[in-house]
């Protein structure tokens, strides 16, 4: 495993943190979309709180570590490699506590199948050698929704959930698959590790769960602020898939040193 100072170097250089691709105009439109109360952007959540948009920016400066200057509003914005290492230890220890319990019944979903399914294949295989059983309901189950008008259906992959269509997997914001694949069963599942939309229903759910998400996904950061998302990463969520090889050893690491 990286070490602290290794792993940060890494995700600056990789620009999964640090200087990240997701520009700051895409940030300040998502955080408007937010505080606005935009289904699409709300990742199936909702909150207590009114989070107004200079709320939402403050947030996401404290816990992903984006510039906090409302008037800087074009350009580069920046994800602190600190939190998301910071991030990740939560999340490994959220995970740890749900392998440490009596057959533990976890769900892992993504909406990126081109980046950060690279994680979720390989904790979904940790998890099930650490004896958990991996849970697959509603799979093929069909819908339209989110304005796309065409058909798509539940895949697992590897016991990870995603969106099929015509073939492929696709990238999704949706909440409405997770809704329907818990709606499926009759006990929650311990843990579900996600991202998007199938993270925020979860966590809306009151299912235990842990996400990773962009400096243009506030809604998962706002989830965790109210104790929706027990811990929320912060990363950039699309680059090389190789390039999440490291915070998958980390995560992998600590959880077995906890067991």
């Amino acid at each position: 495993m990286l070490s602290r100072d290794q792993l940060r170097e890494h995700l600056i250089q990789t620009r999964i943190a640090g200087d990240v691709a997701t520009s700051r105009e895409n940030n300040l439109d998502h955080y408007s979309s937010v505080a606005n109360r935009d289904p699409y952007y709300m990742l199936g959540l909702t909150f207590e709180q009114p989070w107004s948009f200079r709320d939402v920016l403050a947030l996401m400066a404290k816990s992903a570590g984006v510039v906090a200057d409302p008037g800087h509003r074009r350009g580069q914005d920046t994800i602190d490699p600190d939190r998301t290492i910071d991030a990740l230890d939560a999340m490994a220890d959220s995970i740890a506590g749900a392998l440490s319990l009596d057959s533990p019944r976890l769900l892992f979903a993504t909406g990126h199948p081109t980046g950060l399914l690279a994680v979720h294949l390989p904790l979904a295989r940790f998890a099930a050698e650490r004896g958990a059983t991996l849970l697959t309901p509603a799979e093929g189950w069909v819908y339209s929704g989110a304005g796309f008008g065409r058909p798509r259906h539940v895949r697992y992959l590897e016991e990870v959930a995603m969106l099929n269509e015509k073939g492929g997997f696709v990238h999704t914001h949706d909440s409405a698959p997770m809704e329907r694949m818990l709606s499926e069963l009759d006990t929650p599942p311990d843990l579900v590790i996600a991202d998007h939309g199938w993270a925020g229903a979860a966590g809306e759910a009151g299912v235990p769960t842990v996400a990773f998400a962009d400096s243009n996904d506030p809604a998962l950061f706002l989830g965790e602020a109210e104790g929706k998302i027990a811990a929320c990463v912060p990363l950039d969520d699309n680059v090389l898939p190789r390039h999440y090889a490291p915070l998958t050893e980390r995560i992998v690491t600590r959880v077995s040193r906890a067991l």
